[in-house]
């Protein structure tokens, strides 16, 4: 586990196989993602690195609902009371009554590579196949957000999972992309912007149609505010945090 921070009051932390978000300001703080089920000490042990009480998070959002990112919030939904806040398109896959995830058949037909063989047997010990839902989880809104720490705003982006998003944090000038692309991920040879593989999503093809309308929006924040960057960290659930331009990030997507 690596805590660092990123942007003013964003912490980026990058775990064995997924990475979560601590974001702090003067009302307090709140969590983007979890981790893998096995990450849980983790998560509790990133917060309390910071000075922070895992009891007084002020929320956890979840990018989407795959196992890797909620590991941890039915833990803190039972013993914290911390509220778990999705979009409302994921709230039934957060809850766990639908599931939108790889299966094992996806993975087994690949297996024979070392890196998927690799990155199956850690799923495996990171608890991911006794994954727990967050049955009291709760869709969020614009008015719930705007309160939150770091002020974040969704961006829904379907295709990874239906209700998969991105978080802008306007004040830092940061984004949390989770899985909508990526800077690296075990199964990949490469880094740098680029799409999980396609096993990954529910839909690729409005996946990678959601990962390229962003610059859409950078574009339409810029008409409305000349001058406006959208992002200029961006905060992936896999591989290293990116400094640059958000436009310049998806220009140099890779498929």
């Amino acid at each position: 586990m690596n805590v660092s921070e990123q942007a003013p009051g964003v912490f980026f932390v990058e775990g064995p196989a997924s990475n979560w978000l601590i974001v702090r300001d003067d009302s307090g703080f709140m969590l983007i993602d979890g981790g893998y089920p096995a990450d849980r000490d983790l998560v509790l042990g990133s917060i309390r690195e910071l000075g922070l009480e895992p009891a007084e998070a002020k929320a956890m959002l979840i990018s989407h609902g795959h196992v890797d990112h909620t590991g941890s919030a039915a833990y803190f939904s039972r013993t914290f009371g911390t509220p778990i806040l999705c979009s409302p398109e994921e709230l039934a896959h957060v809850q766990g009554k639908v599931k939108h995830q790889v299966t094992l058949v996806q993975v087994l037909v690949r297996a024979w590579r070392p890196r998927v063989f690799r990155w199956m047997l850690h799923v495996i010990k990171a608890k991911a196949l006794q994954a727990e839902p967050a049955t009291q989880a709760a869709a969020w809104t614009v008015e719930t957000l705007k309160v939150l720490p770091g002020k974040p705003e969704a961006i829904l982006l379907p295709g990874h999972t239906p209700g998969n998003v991105a978080l802008l944090l306007p004040a830092a000038q940061a984004i949390a992309v989770g899985d909508t692309f990526v800077s690296g991920h075990p199964i990949s040879t490469r880094s740098g912007p680029q799409m999980l593989h396609k096993m990954y999503h529910s839909d690729p093809a409005a996946a990678l149609v959601s990962a390229q309308s962003l610059a859409l929006a950078n574009s339409l924040a810029t008409v409305r505010s000349p001058g406006a960057v959208l992002a200029k960290v961006i905060l992936p659930g896999h591989g290293p945090a990116l400094h640059m331009p958000l436009a310049d990030a998806l220009s140099a997507l890779q498929t």
